[in-house]
């Protein structure tokens, strides 16, 4: 069974309230048709009563028996508005402003999570990443121990020697562009905590990333990945995590013998921490498109699951996100 079965499987064991804020856009109204039909997941359409109809008779999409909700005209609109308006009060956040913010699919549909209304929502495929995440750090904010946001790719390859049964687990590919050594150390904790509840890994073995391995270079950037180490030691000391190691160190048990011997992880890292942004988006396409890995995504460090979608998503990508989400959510 690969991953995301795996995966779906959770998620129809444990059914939970997924929430979509671009409830008529045509990709996400069919995938709320098959999230409700395979029992995935309670699907929610945020939008235009008229509008999400109409959308779905144009995809031929069965929505009967989904709820769909107009922020115009719910009953809950005026106390999501006032619970609004009391988190964000201290912020400069007006009654009025609230009152017209809640409007918004996009913040109605935070505040339905936050609300416990719904148990994780799903967004992106017309808005950006930032349109999401601002309102979810501002409502839902994040969990005391992260106190950050962060990305963690699910790399499904077919060489299964690799990581868990060929599952490794990618961060931060997304988020943060150029962590401090202490975000970096959270970074790897929150994939850790990915790796277990979501993938199932009974151990999660971290990989600290470089160009380095143990020693070998000397340079500032090799510096903050080993301050990175340390502090997720005293952050979460029995944690397995070890570095600093490359890339194939981390992963082949004849470079970690002579590159790495005696460490608990290298040669058999199942998690894998990049140093910044931009080796983990490069590292992610790279498995993804040479390694022929499948590849799916999701935000860890909220206090609720909210997943972004890629704006050129698939009918079959929504689904997938949507299963992950309720699968976070069964574990808050």
């Amino acid at each position: 069974m690969s991953m995301i079965e795996n995966v779906k499987a959770k998620a129809r064991a444990d059914v939970k309230t997924i929430v979509f804020p671009e409830g008529s856009e045509a990709r996400t109204v069919c995938a709320a048709a098959i999230l409700k039909n395979e029992k995935l997941a309670v699907p929610i359409l945020i939008g235009d009563p008229a509008e999400i109809q109409a959308a779905a008779a144009a995809q031929n999409a069965d929505i009967s028996g989904i709820r769909q909700v107009d922020p115009k005209t719910d009953g809950k609109t005026a106390a999501y508005a006032e619970e609004l308006y009391e988190l964000r009060r201290a912020k400069g956040l007006t009654k009025e402003g609230a009152d017209e913010l809640v409007l918004d699919p996009m913040y109605f549909g935070i505040m339905m999570v936050k609300m416990g209304d719904a148990d994780g929502l799903v967004s992106g495929a017309v808005h950006s990443t930032g349109d999401m995440l601002r309102p979810a750090l501002q409502i839902i904010k994040t969990k005391p121990e992260m106190k950050l946001v962060s990305s963690s790719f699910l790399m499904d390859c077919p060489d299964k020697s690799l990581g868990e049964d060929g599952l490794l687990v990618y961060a931060d590919c997304v988020v943060v562009p150029c962590p401090s050594a202490e975000e970096l150390a959270r970074i790897a904790i929150a994939a850790a905590d990915t790796a277990k509840r979501l993938c199932g890994f009974p151990e999660p073995r971290v990989a600290m990333l470089s160009f380095s391995t143990m020693g070998s270079a000397k340079h500032a950037l090799v510096d903050k990945v080993r301050d990175a180490v340390k502090i997720a030691h005293e952050l979460a000391p029995d944690l397995l995590l070890d570095g600093e190691m490359q890339f194939d160190a981390a992963l082949v048990p004849e470079i970690a013998a002579g590159k790495a011997k005696g460490s608990p992880v290298a040669g058999r890292a199942n998690v894998l921490i990049f140093p910044d942004l931009q080796a983990g988006n490069i590292g992610y396409k790279i498995t993804q498109r040479i390694g022929g890995a499948d590849c799916f995504a999701v935000l860890q460090g909220l206090n609720k699951p909210c997943n972004d979608l890629s704006r050129g998503c698939s009918v079959e990508d929504i689904v997938n996100t949507a299963a992950m989400t309720a699968v976070q959510a069964q574990g808050m």
